[in-house]
């Protein structure tokens, strides 16, 4: 015969590791460094100065 387990526990290390993997899911997704930001700025800011700048006036 097996050993008995415990079903409150296997219900609770269950929900552990879907909040663990969720977890790293959103650090890959948001996590970043600040110098990794501020790169994305300055190419946000870079991209949108060059696009006004071939606008035409009578646009």
């Amino acid at each position: 015969m097996a050993a008995p387990v415990n079903l409150n526990r296997f219900r609770k290390d269950k929900a552990r590791a879907e909040k663990k993997a969720r977890a790293d899911q959103n650090a890959a997704k948001f996590g970043r460094t600040k110098a990794e930001k501020q790169r994305d700025a300055i190419e946000a800011d870079k991209a949108e100065r060059h696009l006004n700048q071939h606008k035409r006036e009578d646009e």
